[in-house]
Parts: structure tokens; sequence; C-alpha cells
């Protein structure tokens, strides 16, 4: 597990309420002694659903029928799906619904300025915060402001805090670089927190994290999809269970209530880049933004909403941001890690006969280490491929010393991201090489290691 990537969390409370840089520094002390937790006190799991759910809760899961919560089909909407219905959900009230059809930050939302948590190169600015054309945006760019540093935007809705309910964001990303996140942050205090989309910079999966109990524990789900299409993503909080979705389906819980929050906790819609991190990670090459085409939030039917309404939030300047790509209304078929095949990633391409790394590979292995420790997960295979150039010994050598230079600095990343317990073989491709050698596109193909991860 990432221990910094949970300092953001403590220090993001403070950011977005405006304290100085000065106390900003003094919260990053505080926060890493809370956060360097050992991995014991971690508790992961890919998208499970304990079996000891409790008979009044399992009744409960077993005819919620979430399909309606992707929204309502509507071809005038950015992302082709308007917001659910007040009935979508079930025993539930609809309590609140912004479509950001305004020019402004709606009222009752707050914009993050400051530095992040937990990378005291990012930063946080309001000229990132942008809605118009029926979205909110968040968007990440060099800003000359700040040195032309990467600088990202986000906000919370602090000015509606509810205990229980149902939360539903519709979003996407546009491009790679830093990472999206969707979340709950308490009122007072931390942990608890819920992450119920989180990218980590990529474009190939979300995750969900539930964090509990003073020593920071965790449980994590995981699920695959394309990021940069349109999903609805959804958090149901109850008082003995948090339950995921996306896209109308259900694709993981937490049904223990030891684990659960048990108090007041608000919206929060963030980015955050990690450029300065060691090593350094969900840091953009490109400008890239979250695009937000509605968010929806429901109360259980048999108690009303409990909130506070702030003033409105200033209206941000205008910055640049991308033009958003063709919108996709199609439902993605979700499977979950728990039963979907190991995860896949190439690093590549080598230089012909060469096993040597470039910056561009050993960025992939950062990349790659990251994803590992972020997913506490256990079993790497290396498979080493090369070219039909040279006579079969040099091609399985040349494999197999490209295999064996990714595993050395694999390693040596995942000591630093304090990743233990991480089994690493190395193999090399039996099947001969992908692709015709003749083609230099295919051969550059060929010129690769492949990671299976469990």
């Amino acid at each position: 597990m990432m221990p910094l990537r949970y300092q953001r969390r403590s220090r993001a409370g403070a950011a977005r309420h405006g304290r100085s840089s000065w106390t900003l520094v003094l919260s990053v002390v505080t926060a890493f002694a809370v956060v360097m937790i050992p991995v014991s006190n971690i508790s992961t799991g890919a998208s499970t659903v304990s079996p000891s759910l409790a008979a009044t809760n399992k009744v409960a899961h077993d005819t919620l029928d979430v399909s309606q919560t992707i929204g309502v089909a509507d071809a005038s909407e950015p992302s082709g799906y308007a917001p659910p219905t007040s009935t979508a959900l079930s025993g539930y009230n609809l309590s609140y619904v912004n479509d950001f059809t305004g020019s402004s930050v709606p009222a009752g939302w707050e914009v993050y300025t400051g530095v992040a948590g937990g990378d005291p190169g990012s930063q946080w600015a309001a000229n990132h915060v942008v809605v118009g054309g029926g979205e909110l945006q968040l968007n990440t760019f060099q800003d000359p402001a700040y040195n032309n540093e990467w600088v990202n935007g986000g906000l919370c809705q602090c000015g509606v805090q509810r205990e229980y309910g149902a939360y539903f964001v519709r979003s996407r990303v546009t491009g790679p670089g830093s990472t999206q996140v969707e979340l709950l942050w308490p009122v007072v205090g931390w942990p608890p927190e819920i992450d119920f989309d989180e990218t980590g910079g990529g474009l190939t999966y979300s995750q969900a994290t539930l964090h509990f109990t003073s020593a920071n524990s965790q449980v994590h789900n995981t699920t695959y999809l394309d990021m940069t299409q349109w999903h609805t993503w959804g958090v149901i909080w109850t008082p003995t269970s948090v339950i995921y979705t996306v896209d109308g389906t259900i694709w993981g819980e937490i049904d223990d209530a030891s684990e659960v929050p048990q108090q007041l906790m608000t919206l929060d819609i963030q980015q955050q880049t990690w450029c300065s991190a060691s090593p350094s990670w969900a840091c953009p090459t490109a400008p890239d933004s979250t695009l937000v085409d509605w968010v929806a939030e429901y109360s259980p039917s048999a108690s009303a909403p409990t909130t506070t309404t702030t003033a409105p939030s200033a209206s941000p300047s205008p910055s640049p941001s991308p033009s958003p790509s063709p919108t996709s209304t199609t439902t993605t078929t979700v499977t979950s890690a728990a039963t979907a095949a190991p995860l896949e990633v190439t690093v590549r391409p080598f230089a012909p006969n060469s096993a040597k790394l470039t910056q561009r590979l050993e960025k992939e292995i950062i990349s790659l280490a990251a994803r590992i420790a972020y997913n506490n997960l256990k079993e790497v295979t290396l498979t080493g491929y090369s070219t039909s150039l040279t006579s079969p010994p040099e091609t399985l050598a040349l494999a197999r010393a490209r295999a064996k230079v990714v595993e050395e600095y694999l390693r040596a990343k995942l000591v630093a991201l304090h990743a233990t317990g991480v089994q690493i073989g190395i193999r090399v491709a039996a099947d001969g090489p992908v692709g015709s050698s003749a083609s230099a596109p295919r051969t550059a193909q060929n010129r690769r290691v492949v990671a299976l991860i469990r």
C-alpha cells in the first residue's frame, strides 16, 4: 500500500478550507505520523461481498434495484443521460440534484485552493474549476501563476452534510495524468473516508477504498473499464453497509457494520497530481480534465436528510480545458477483480538488441509498481520477449535479460513504496515473438516484457 496517498486526505481538508501555507506544512508532519501504518493493519480485497452479511441487510441488498440510477437517456445531455428520477432508488427520496446548467459553482459547494496533501509539489487553484456547457470541469494544466507547475481542480459540497444516503456522480476523464477521485469526507476528524471512484491517474480501472479506525485500516474494491467514457459512479451508505455501483450495477460491497462510518460526511470531487512524490505517479504529460455532467443524491425515506446550507461560492475565472470527446451512452458491463483474469501490463519498447532501461521504460515500471502497491497485489510473473532477427540462443538470452532488468527495477520501486511480500517470477516466451519481424512497428511490439499480476 502507498502511505503517501493517505496524507492527501488529511491535508486536503486543510487546503480546501483556506489554511495558510505554513499551517499546511505543519499538517503534513501530523498526517505522516498517522498514516505510516503496518501492512497488517490494512484489510484488502478486490470487489468482495462478505459471507457474514446480516440477514436483515441481506434482504435489503437482494431486493435493491439500482438499475435506474444510471440516469435517464437524454441526447441533449453532454453524457447522453439526464439525472435519475425521484423514484430511481426504492426506499430512498431524491434530496439533491444538480445538472450544472449554470456558469458558476452552485451554492453549497466550495472550491479547493492551496497545496494538496501528500505531495508538496501539487496544487489546487480556483481557476481550475469551471462550470459551463452543462458540465462541471476540473482542469489540470501547467499554470504560469504557479511556476508553470501542474495545477488541479477540486471542490467539496461542504454545505450539505449527511449521515447515510446514496450519491451518484456521472463523470469521465479526458486523458491520463492526474488522479480523479469522488469521495465522502468526514465533517469532523479523519478517518473515516469513502472513495467510490479513484483512477490512480490511469484510464483502465477505478478503485473504491473505505478508510476506517484510527489506524487507517482499509478495504479496497477494484473494477476495470474505460475511464474516458461516461459512467455513473455511485455509493449507497447505510448504517450497516457501503455498496458501490457503476452504470446501474452493484460491483462491490462492505457489509461489516464495524467498518461503516457513523458520522456526518460531505461529497467531494477532485483531481490530484503526484509529480514530486518519490517515485512520481499520477503525473500528467498533457492537460487533462475531469468532466461531471450531474450529481444526484438520495436520503433514506424513513428519515429526512441532515443538511447545512452555506452561501454560494464565488464564480471561478475561466481556464483552458480540452474539448470533450464524443460521448457514449452504452452501459458498460463491469467485471469485478475477484473474478477477472490476472491484470496484464506491457512494458515496451526496448531498443533493438538491447535490455537497457530508457527513461520511458523506467516510468512505465514506476507506474506498474504503484499499481501493485496501491492494490496490495502479491504475485507478478514477468515474461521477456525479443525479435526473431537474431539466432534462437541470442533471442532467448535477450528476452531473459529484459525480464531481469525489469524485475530489478520493479523490486527497487516496490521497496520505496513499502510494498512487501511481492513474489516476482521470470519467464521467457516460448511461443515466439508477436507479429512479423519484417515490420519496424511490429518488431517494436516484440521488444517488451509482459507482467501478469495477481
